[in-house]
């Protein structure tokens, strides 16, 4: 339990999130209050996140499916939107299953996916070393194992044809439409996690080129994307001799593409 329990120090605490913009600030101010440990903490807490970083850098945690994941600053916060990407590939999945999340960032889906599931074998990999830090920590608890690379070069030739499972949450804002992003996101993640080229499907499509080659018999390939972008990510699952279906969640606006491997 939080040692700030005064309710004037909850308002004005409120009343300071509110005036910086903050849509949330009830929510806001109830995770401050519950993680800062002393005045001094909370107070900084208070500044950091007014100064625009976004609220999970500043409490470093994000809850995803249940989970409290770390979230170091620098790192591709995960988005409530990709919990629906983690369970339906948590659907898929087996216990023993060999799964590998590819653009991991903080290994979240990994993550939610293993501890849903039970024991996996699993692994991924992220081009920023920062994400790569912040992964390993969310994935030792499930022993997984995490790479830095480009996609699949860093991993190990045993993963190949093994993979039951491949998650893909890679980056696709269309390079035109980063700048329209909230001030969050330009300013505070890396934007090798955030751009994904002209159409932003150009690392999807590289992502689907190559997953028949590290897919098992009958494996599936899991790649987030926008209502808009779903025809682009569809054509590049079947250029890569998958079996596309497209699969959504309102209550989130959650789109993920499934393409499957024949058994």
């Amino acid at each position: 339990m939080s040692v700030f329990s005064s309710a004037p120090l909850r308002s004005t605490l409120v009343t300071r999130l509110r005036a910086a913009g903050c849509v949330f600030a009830e929510d806001e101010a109830r995770l401050l209050l519950a993680t800062a440990r002393t005045p001094a903490e909370l107070a900084a807490m208070v500044e950091r996140r007014i100064s625009g970083l976004p609220l999970e850098h500043v409490l470093g945690w994000a809850e995803f499916c249940g989970l409290r994941v770390a979230v170091d600053p620098g790192v591709f916060v995960p988005r409530r939107r990709s919990e629906f990407l983690a369970r339906q590939a948590g659907a898929l999945a087996r216990p023993g299953a060999v799964v590998l999340e590819l653009c991991c960032g903080t290994g979240a889906a990994g993550a939610a996916l293993a501890a849903a599931v039970g024991p996996v074998e699993l692994h991924a990999a992220d081009l920023d070393p920062a994400a790569v830090r912040c992964a390993r920590r969310n994935v030792a608890a499930a022993g997984g194992r995490v790479y830095q690379g480009d996609l699949y070069q860093p991993l190990p030739a045993g993963l190949r044809g093994r993979v039951d499972v491949l998650i893909a949450n890679a980056p696709y804002v269309p390079s035109g439409e980063v700048d329209l992003l909230p001030a969050e996101a330009r300013l505070h993640e890396p934007l090798v996690a955030l751009d994904g080229g002209a159409d932003g499907v150009d690392i999807q499509r590289r992502v689907a080129a190559a997953a028949p080659a590290w897919l098992a018999p009958g494996g599936h390939l899991l790649i987030e994307t926008s209502e808009r972008q779903a025809p682009a990510t569809v054509a590049a699952v079947a250029a890569g001799g998958l079996l596309p279906r497209v699969v959504e969640c309102e209550e989130l606006d959650a789109t993920v593409v499934i393409g499957a491997r024949a058994a």
